[in-house]
Formats: C-alpha cells, structure tokens, sequence
C-alpha cells in the first residue's frame, strides 16, 4: 500500500508518500480501506518528536513511523473474534488513542487495522471527510461535557475527571472555532447550556451558526475582562494562559483546560473556590456509536476547514502550522 512515513523528526517536510506495508486484521482487529483521515495536534506533536512535553513524558520511537488516529473507511476483513462488523461496511475510528503515542495507530496510510473497540458504523446522514474530522475532537468534548466513559488512571490528576450539569447553566468555550471548540459548543447547547465562544472575529458567523448564544473576538476585547459569573468554561486552547479564566467563574464553577500542562492557578483556583479539572482523550467505539445520531441528523456537525490528498499530507500540516483553523483539516484517500 502507499502510506504517508517520517524517517526523522522534524518539519511537514519529513512527511513522504512511500510504499509501506499492508497491515493484516488480527484478532479482534478489522481492516479498514481508507477512504478520509482527520489530522490533531497530537500528529504534529508526534512528528516534531513532542518537544512540548516534558522529557520524561516523551515516548520511544522507533521509525519509519506513519502518523495519525482518525479515519473513515470501508472494512476490507473482519479478524478473528470480531462481530458486528462485515466487510463493505462504511465506518469511523479514533484507533489506538492513548495507547500507542509513539506512531502505532498509522492512520495516514490507504488501509489501517484497527481494534474493533475503537470501531464504529460511520453515521449515515454525513460523507467519509465529515466523519474523519470528528473522532479525536468530537470524543474530547464528549468526555470532557458528557461522559468520561472509561475508568482509567488519569495521568494529569489523581482524581478522575467528572463533567458538570449543563442544563440552564452559562459555559464559555475560549478556543471556539476550532476542532475539539467547536463541537464542544454544539454539545454544550445541545445539553441546554447558554454558551458564549470565544474566537477571532472572522469565526463569529459560523459561531452562531452552531448554536453560541454570544461571541467574543479576543482580537478586540480581553474574554477574562467581560465574561462574569460563568458556571464552566471549557479551554480548548489551554495551558498556563488558561488560568486568566478563573476569575471569570461563580464560586462552585469548574474551568476544564483540555490541554492541561503549563497550568499553575492550582492555589487560586482553591481560594476562589473553583473546580479544575482534565481529562486525557480515549478511544471508545461505544462511545462513536452513542454520537453517530447526532451526527447523522445534524444535531452537531463536523466544520471543516480544509482538505488535501493523503499524499501530500506535508501541506495539511503547513496549513496548520499557519493556525486559525476553523473546525478541521482532513486528508483524503479515495
């Protein structure tokens, strides 16, 4: 098969279109033709060899190595132990996520085997590119605002994350427009939230569009100087800068940086009274199942931002290098 491979660490420049091997299903395991892949942060991470993280925190790898968790396809083989899913059938995967940091999902590639546990029917109502943006994205905010799903250790916490009653409360999303942003406003509203985003102004439009009640261009106005007696904000942009939101809460009010690291209002947070919490993204077939309605009738859709061939993957990350992304960047494979 052709798969995009990295040989080295280091820019989009490092990202080639090269023969790989076919994977085979293993038990447990289906092959899935590829026909979208949905590109995260963590791809990027991966590729520049998380120089973001702490040292300690930086997985081992071996290359070459091939990118990505998001993918919509068509099952090629069923492996052994595996029901309910056949071959033809049309389906959607965050695959591998956490477990493999170190390249193991290898989703820029024309086929990917993939758990059965992280597999879902692709919703029918939306194309191969809108359900390849969704998983990562759609299954952070669901996590994070509806239901954690999963009792694992929490590696940013001791306790696990517990996401809040929404119905009737006010909750501001900072980082709006973008993929896990966006679909965290939708669910928020869908959950009966008054919702404020937070992005630049030339996101506003679709903002609304997606159900935010207000919109705050933080090229013109300081969020954390207007927003007041918030129950939740959800910071999908995240780290140290996260904590300017804390002031902006109701006592008893919860701030969910979804990237936590760099954070340090630990000891505000307690004097104001206000809840911290994060939480890290799990694969979770069930829960694609769970969302694949509200998918399918438009109850929250996937924006996307751009697309490009998986071949030249190299430019998909230059575009989201640039930034300002609105919703997400999808590769596609046919």
């Amino acid at each position: 098969m052709k798969a995009i491979r990295q040989h080295a660490f280091g820019g989009p420049e490092m990202l080639v279109w090269e023969d790989a091997p076919k994977p085979e299903a293993k038990a447990g395991e289906v092959l899935v033709r590829v026909h979208a892949v949905g590109i995260n942060p963590p791809d990027w991470y991966l590729r520049d060899g998380y120089r973001a993280l702490p040292p300690d925190w930086r997985p081992q790898v071996s290359f070459p190595l091939i990118l990505g968790t998001d993918i919509s396809g068509v099952v090629e083989a069923v492996g052994g132990d595996v029901e309910g899913f056949a071959v033809g059938d049309e389906v959607y995967a965050m695959v591998r996520f956490p477990g493999d940091l170190a390249g193991g999902s290898k989703a820029y590639a024309e086929y990917v085997s993939v758990p059965a546990s992280d597999l879902a029917v692709k919703p029918a109502g939306i194309d191969h590119v809108q359900a390849a943006g969704a998983p990562m994205s759609v299954l952070t905010a669901w996590q994070f605002l509806v239901e954690l799903g999963h009792g694992e250790p929490n590696p940013f916490q001791p306790d696990p994350h517990r996401p809040v009653p929404l119905d009737g409360r006010t909750v501001l999303v900072n980082g709006a427009a973008g993929g896990v942003g966006h679909l965290a406003v939708q669910l928020a509203k869908w959950k009966g939230a008054r919702v404020i985003a937070v992005a630049s102004g030339r996101h506003g439009a679709l903002l609304r569009e997606l159900g935010a009640d207000e919109v705050i261009d933080y090229t013109s106005s300081a969020p954390e100087e207007i927003a007041r007696d918030l129950d939740l904000v959800v910071d999908a942009v995240g780290g140290a800068p996260a904590a300017r939101f804390l002031r902006t809460l109701k006592r008893g009010g919860a701030l969910f940086p979804v990237y936590p690291l760099g954070f340090a209002g630990a000891g505000e947070a307690a004097a104001l009274g206000v809840t911290v919490s994060t939480a890290q993204v799990r694969s979770s077939g069930a829960q694609l199942r769970e969302i694949a309605p509200l998918l399918s009738d438009g109850t929250i859709r996937v924006a996307i931002d751009s697309t490009f061939p998986l071949a030249d993957a190299a430019k998909a990350h230059e575009r989201a290098a640039r930034g300002h992304i609105q919703g997400k960047i999808v590769l596609t494979a046919g």
